[in-house]
């Protein structure tokens, strides 16, 4: 399985459509890091590139995220790929929490963004399971 995280400088970017470059982790059946890479991130606004196409050609089933419009989100599951949204910290952190069991999707859409497409519904956060 391949999990993408929108990154800047190592770390979740608050808007995934913003983003430096998509961390791309391919996890083993035992869950286990096997490999990562790195796609670099389409300039302009992320729901409207092709970014959803590319990462579901390079296999990605999953993507954790901090802020991310509505419009975008659904962009993603039309490409097959799941969104979990909320996420901040270094992307080994997120990464590793997910692997654990410790994430579930914030249920909010970002509030402000130069797309007109995306939704208002509040602020994020980050949500641990116990």
């Amino acid at each position: 399985m391949k999990v993408a995280i929108p990154t800047r400088n190592n770390v979740v970017d608050d808007h995934f459509g913003h983003c430096e470059y998509y961390t791309i982790f391919t996890i083993s059946e035992d869950k286990l890091i096997v490999c990562t890479e790195i796609q670099a991130s389409p300039e302009g606004c992320g729901c409207k590139s092709n970014i959803a196409s590319v990462l579901e050609e390079k296999g990605v089933e999953l993507m954790l995220a901090g802020n991310m419009g509505e419009g975008a989100k659904h962009t993603l599951e039309d490409h097959h790929i799941r969104v979990i949204r909320g996420c901040s910290g270094s992307v080994e952190a997120v990464v590793n929490a997910w692997l654990q069991g410790a994430l579930t999707d914030s249920g909010e859409a970002c509030q402000h963004h130069d797309c007109p497409d995306h939704h208002d519904s509040g602020p994020l956060t980050f949500k641990v399971l116990k």
